[in-house]
């Protein structure tokens, strides 16, 4: 019986094993990738020791190194001198921006310590070897031996690579300062010997960068805090933990975000394998009441009927996850490797262990189980005589339709739908669930484009207006305004200054910047998700609503504000507005307004340029040996290597989406189709035997699930963007938040699939229509 009925049902069981399959696949592949980063990051974070608290200041003498080591909760100390450098780089036309850390003359244990990739360590007396980052030199080409112009505390020197390293404090490498997307070819992390690095910046027996670890049990609130009271004087920036250090934070964003997809993604597919194991089987009750009633006669338990149900749910979803499983292996594989290319581990391991298949096969057969228990309880409820009695006809009334006087005006074909629709209203509303279900399985795939999309244009297209981004290495006086608007090809510029601060809102805190623009600036405007640029205010802050979130402030309220340079004044500033970015955490002001609190006249940070294409690399060539300047941004290259990492990010991850949403999609489709044929062969063959022909037959049939079908599109539309609201908020960090945006676009991808896959299903079934065998569906059992 359980062969018979698998066999029949060979359709219905073919479309919930793929189902079936997606479902598996997406949580193997989810789950192995989440569990492949986050032991490859800890293995490596403890291998290669890396630090848990880190400070930027100006410069400490090394005698100050004792007592940082006498904090109580602190394990280890390293003291380094890291600068950020102007690089000319054969082969690129644009200046690129290299990061300068120390490390000690004698190779040994560090915290941050490097793995050696390629070539050999700088050798003590040497002053121009460098190792330089792996990412970098893989974008550049650049292997030991290969030299690069530096411009070094105003001296241009010539570097020589001797080595290929990798740091655990640079998985993803990227610059900060408002740069959160990596740009590889044009920024670099450079390891100098300290004895050679310290004496260009003036750095004998002192150091501007602290890396420490705490012993087990230490408080980090408590060492940070004492940390900061010793580097006060120094000009400290503030110290911080891993929670924000800028690599580590994006890792285990990613991390986390790999959690909750291989959480919610897998779940929506495996409630949708229930709700379609629900259809299938209580129909297949249904239409088996007479074969339940007789097995109940002939003295089969109810057990053992219920247990039959339950086995043809566990049969029907077998293969599906052990596809599922295999897919998802080489799915998860795929994935891991991928990030090979962003994240940088000197292992990146896979790891596919037999428990999560174990699980997957678990999760899925208890999806099965819920959604056949129902019909298995409808069997084992069934007494034998009732059961074995036809199923009472339906009670016919005149509804809203005929009251309305429409029925009086439609055809035979449509009257016979309508009233089908409306005599069995509880299985028309669970035929529209299942193709809301696909539609907005549909609709949260596309989302996940147009919201990453919607990003790039708010950061590149209207926020960033210029050219290129130049940035002093320390702030400059009003003179300089007047020095960068003569540059070559530059077209307009707009100084802004940048300040490192503490927000303090009652308990809560943050540490950030606040950017002063020109009050009449146009090319950098404060830009929400909205697409509305924002001015700075004369009077008062203008803040993201994610920094606004984190210090619970809305316009009107005072934020207390500590500078974490010069001076280091504290005042208080009005939220005058909020702005709902959606990259950082954003804080602007009007350019005078600050430099007042500042008390430091009209000094500028950088500058932001329009230039002139046809002079560009003039303007580079120059820039390249500009002692004044320690970093140039491009926006075109930034946006042309964001493009780049999306794509290859994305095309697989989302493009294995969408193929798994087509084709729940169409097995939602084409099961409903089905049963709906199987339900109601007996009316069909009644009407060919009344005269009715195969094409008025077929629309009676078909014309009910088109009808079902547009009418659950618009549902499966909201479903899909609440599902995607929900997504969103989960997945955002405050590193970057992802807009709430579905394009019209995509609503239209969505209905073209499930119109495609609702027509292909209507073509199975008419065929099956024409082939139906009149005598054999006619004969009522008695």
């Amino acid at each position: 019986m359980l062969r018979r009925d698998l066999w029949r049902l060979r359709g219905q069981v073919l479309a919930i094993s793929l189902v079936v399959a997606c479902a598996v696949a997406s949580y193997v592949a989810m789950q192995s990738t989440y569990r492949s980063l986050l032991l490859s990051r800890d293995d490596y974070y403890a291998r290669y020791r890396f630090a848990e608290v880190f400070a930027r200041f100006k410069r400490a003498p090394e005698q100050l190194t004792d007592e940082i080591r006498r904090i109580p909760g602190v394990a280890a100390v390293q003291t380094r001198v890291v600068a950020d450098v102007i690089l000319d780089v054969p082969g690129l036309r644009e200046p690129a921006t290299g990061r300068l850390v120390s490390i000690p003359e004698r190779r040994g244990p560090i915290l941050n310590d490097l793995c050696l990739r390629q070539g050999r360590y700088p050798e003590a007396g040497r002053s121009g070897e460098v190792l330089a980052s792996e990412a970098f030199a893989t974008a550049n080409r650049l292997r030991p031996g290969a030299r690069i112009g530096a411009v070094i505390n105003g001296r241009w020197q010539e570097l020589q690579v001797v080595g290929v390293a990798l740091s655990p404090e640079y998985v993803y490498e990227v610059r900060g300062g408002g740069s959160l997307f990596p740009d590889n070819k044009r920024f670099g992390v450079l390891w100098m010997g300290r004895g050679a690095l310290a004496p260009a910046y003036n750095m004998e027996g002192a150091f501007n960068d602290l890396a420490l670890t705490l012993s087990r049990g230490a408080s980090e609130a408590e060492v940070i805090d004492a940390v900061d009271r010793l580097l006060a004087p120094y000009g400290s920036l503030g110290a911080y933990g891993r929670d924000e250090q800028l690599s580590s934070r994006f890792l285990s964003d990613e991390i986390a975000q790999n959690r909750i997809s291989a959480t919610y993604v897998p779940a929506i597919f495996l409630a949708i394998v229930a709700f379609l194991l629900h259809m299938v089987l209580s129909r297949l009750v249904a239409m088996q009441r007479n074969q339940i009633g007789l097995l109940k006669a002939f003295g089969y338990s109810s057990g053992t009927i219920g247990r039959h149900y339950l086995k043809l749910a566990c049969c029907a979803v077998s293969g599906g996850a052990l596809a599922g499983i295999a897919a998802g292996w080489y799915l998860g594989l795929r994935l891991t490797m991928l990030y090979r290319d962003f994240y940088r581990f000197p292992l990146l391991r896979y790891e596919a262990g037999p428990d999560v298949a174990a699980i997957a096969l678990g999760i899925t057969f208890a999806a099965a189980l819920a959604g056949a228990w129902v019909a298995a309880r409808q069997a084992i409820a069934l007494p034998p005589a009732e059961a074995m009695r036809p199923e009472l006809p339906a009670v016919f009334r005149s509804g809203l339709f005929e009251l309305s006087g429409l029925a009086r005006i439609s055809s035979s074909n449509v009257r016979m739908i309508i009233r089908n629709i409306g005599r069995r209203p509880g299985k028309a509303c669970l035929s529209m669930a299942g193709i809301a279900c696909a539609v907005a399985i549909l609709v949260i795939g596309q989302f996940f484009y147009d919201s990453i999309d919607r990003m790039i244009r708010i950061q590149f297209e209207t926020l960033q207006r210029e050219d290129v981004t130049i940035t002093f290495t320390d702030p400059r006086s009003s003179k300089a305004r007047q020095e960068v608007a003569k540059l070559p090809a530059v077209l307009r510029s707009e100084t802004f200054r940048s300040v490192p601060v503490r927000m303090i809102s009652g308990h809560r805190v943050k540490r950030t910047e606040i950017t002063g623009l020109e009050p009449d600036g146009d090319l950098r405007r404060p830009t929400g998700s909205d697409l509305h640029p924002v001015r700075p205010q004369l009077e008062g802050m203008v803040l993201g609503t994610a920094l606004a979130s984190v210090l619970e402030v809305s316009p009107g309220d005072l934020v207390t504000v500590e500078v974490q340079e010069g001076a280091r004044p504290v005042f208080q500033v009005p939220v005058a507005l909020l702005v709902d970015e959606a990259i950082g955490l954003s804080a602007y002001m009007d350019s005078d307004a600050l430099n007042r609190l500042l008390d430091e006249g009209n000094s500028v940070s950088g500058a932001f340029l329009a230039v002139d294409p046809k002079g560009a690399d003039h303007l580079y060539t120059l820039l390249k040996r500009t002692p004044a300047v320690s970093g140039v941004a491009i926006r075109e290259t930034m946006l042309a290597s964001v493009r780049k990492l999306i794509a290859e990010s994305l095309t697989i991850t989302t493009s294995v989406l969408m193929v798994f949403s087509c084709i729940i999609a169409s097995g939602m489709v084409y099961n409903g189709v089905r049963i709906s044929l199987s339900e109601r062969g007996h009316e069909l063959a009644s009407l060919r035997v009344l005269g009715f022909t195969h094409r008025e037959v077929s629309w009676v049939l078909l014309g009910e699930q088109a009808f079902l079908t547009c009418s659950a599109i618009p549902f499966g539309w909201g479903l899909g963007y609440a599902l995607s609201a929900y997504l969103a908020g989960r997945m955002s960090t405050e590193l970057y938040r992802m807009p709430l945006v579905i394009n019209s676009g995509s609503y239209a991808f969505s209905f073209l699939v499930v119109a495609l896959a609702a027509l292909l299903s209507g073509l199975m079934v008419y065929g099956r229509i024409r082939r139906l065998d009149l005598v054999a569906v006619l004969k009522t059992r008695e």
